[in-house]
């Protein structure tokens, strides 16, 4: 009876010890650059281990699943399709307590709040994140537009920030100059365009910077420019004499040239049309194999992440409902959804179409023999990506950070065009021929190259043979 009470006083203590904990957010709001990657940091308040309690990241909802791991291992079956292969639970520390969450390639659209859950048996408790997003954009673009008030109109323009910038005009000293007019908007994946202008006089602050404003990240961009005294407007009698004879003097040629034109016109006839098919022929030539290799690709099935599944002929790729259970090897991708083309380029110039038909979640391109398969990858150059394609309403080019493209663009079908000797890829649109875009020559090193291709829900690509 006398060893009751202290026994029943340590079970009580170490139970209390073991089984409470408070989960710690940052308190205060962390912000992240678009284009870049973000830790939220998040711990236990004791230092133990979380490999077998279930952490979960979400957004408003609980079912907003941001990441999730429990059992020791990452279960992102339920993941929200816009954090896909884009989040990893920081491992190094999680025996200590730190279930910190990274997440790449940071949009406008991922500002807001996150829930960090951890939850051990019955027991569970949370913290609240916020993030804030900024964008640092383009380098102020300074253009003479027209002559104004008995000046020079000169507008400032940039994009791709986030928050809305602050756009100020500044003479030599750094003194502050009224601005006649400002514009801003939200343009592709919704960063602020600007546009502001102002009225230069001659001989007064014709010496003048545009600056711009990340109020946010303090951090801004600046531009100048000299605006010359010949470009300001004058009332010359020469130049008015010059405006009547000049309109005279070119119609005079102008009609001597028609003349001579409607003269050879008869001559010329009958060697129009035989030139104009010898043209089309030699515009036919310059495309064929002796030129580019036509490529035969098809999909390495040792690369394919398990949620991917292949068609016999190993032409088409679509996201199952479920994740394989394929064998393990160092070449298979085991985060994010890709797989390799079979064949891989050295040298010359190869090219080969996919048809993406109309899904919202894909990527093509190429990449390194050595891109990193384990773990999260950077779908960039950096990454030893070169690659293009579309996440819901946002289609773009996966440089670093991303630049958009136009969604009116998106083709059906896109050939990939790699140039091994000029380190170039080029993206084309296989219905019209029309240019997507062009990654510049020197961009991919030199090395094995083999064809990218990432897929994800409710999209399916296809190499057209």
């Amino acid at each position: 009876g006398k060893w009751f009470i202290p026994l029943s006083c340590s079970v009580f203590a170490l139970v209390y010890f073991t089984a409470q904990f408070r989960v710690m957010g940052p308190g205060h709001p962390v912000t992240a650059i678009v284009g870049e990657a973000i830790v939220l940091p998040c711990h236990l308040s004791h230092r133990m281990s979380t490999v077998n309690m279930e952490v979960r990241w979400f957004r408003s909802e609980f079912t907003s699943i941001v990441h999730q791991y429990h059992e020791g291992k990452d279960h992102n079956g339920e993941q929200m399709p816009d954090y896909c292969g884009s989040t990893e639970l920081l491992k190094a520390g999680i025996t200590d307590g730190n279930v910190s969450l990274q997440i790449l390639n940071i949009r406008r659209s991922d500002e807001g709040q996150y829930n960090c859950f951890v939850q051990d048996g019955s027991l569970y408790e949370e913290a609240l994140l916020e993030l804030k997003v900024a964008a640092l954009g383009s380098n102020p673009l300074i253009s003479v537009e027209s002559h104004q008030d008995g000046g020079i109109r000169v507008v400032c323009q940039s994009a791709g920030w986030y928050p809305e910038p602050k756009v100020l005009w500044r003479d030599p000293s750094g003194q502050e100059l009224p601005s006649l007019s400002e514009a801003k908007s939200l343009g592709d994946c919704g960063l602020f365009e600007t546009e502001n202008s102002i009225i230069i006089k001659e001989r007064s602050n014709q010496n003048l910077s545009c600056w711009v404003m990340n109020t946010v990240l303090n951090q801004e961009k600046e531009s100048t420019i000299y605006i010359g005294d010949f470009f300001f407007p004058r009332v010359n009698p020469w130049m008015v004499a010059l405006s009547v004879i000049l309109p005279v003097l070119f119609g005079f040629i102008g009609l001597t040239v028609y003349l001579f034109k409607i003269k050879g016109k008869h001559h010329r006839g009958k060697f129009w049309k035989r030139d104009t098919e010898i043209g089309k022929c030699c515009a036919l030539f310059s495309n064929t194999e002796n030129f580019v290799q036509i490529s035969n690709v098809t999909l390495d099935p040792d690369t394919a992440h398990p949620w991917l599944v292949l068609s016999e002929d190993r032409k088409r790729v679509r996201r199952g409902d479920t994740c394989q259970d394929l064998p393990h090897n160092p070449e298979r991708f085991d985060t994010w959804p890709c797989v390799l083309g079979c064949e891989g380029f050295s040298s010359g110039r190869h090219c080969w179409e996919v048809e993406v038909g109309d899904g919202l979640f894909w990527a093509v391109g190429v990449a390194r023999e050595s891109v990193r398969r384990k773990g999260g990858i950077s779908r960039s150059p950096e990454g030893g990506i070169w690659a293009g394609g579309r996440w819901r309403d946002q289609f773009q080019a996966l440089t670093s950070p991303v630049t958009p493209l136009p969604l009116s663009r998106v083709p059906s079908r896109i050939r990939v065009c790699l140039d091994c000797d000029r380190g170039q890829v080029t993206f084309i649109g296989a219905g019209d021929e029309a240019p997507i875009f062009t990654f510049p020559p020197g961009s991919v090193p030199g090395g094995r190259i083999r064809p990218w291709f990432w897929v994800w829900r409710g999209s399916q690509l296809r190499l057209c043979p």
